[in-house]
């Protein structure tokens, strides 16, 4: 991603710093992913209006699986995925065919 010009690549999630980190280590992330952002309470993910409801599952107000590009504070391409278990539209591969 970042051989297609990409500045930074930034992961958000509605849960708190210490699971952030936590995410960070477990998923192999360190060093190809600049910022992991905490979201404990949903405002980022509420104020893009990318949220869902997951209390029926016991999780309460979540974010949506998403991936974008932003440049100079603008939003270029946003891909939402339909349902909370998929991770198509937003996975790094498909970002890489719109770069």
């Amino acid at each position: 991603i970042k051989a297609k010009g990409v500045d930074a690549i930034a992961v958000t999630s509605v849960n708190d710093v210490f699971v952030m980190d936590a995410w960070k280590k477990a998923s192999g992330a360190e060093g190809k992913v600049d910022t992991f952002l905490a979201d404990g309470s949903a405002d980022f993910a509420k104020a893009l209006d990318l949220t869902f409801d997951g209390s029926g599952n016991g999780l309460g107000v979540r974010s949506k699986r998403y991936c974008m590009v932003v440049e100079d504070g603008v939003v270029k391409t946003l891909h939402v995925e339909d349902a909370p278990g998929k991770a198509e539209l937003s996975s790094a591969d498909n970002l890489l065919k719109g770069l």
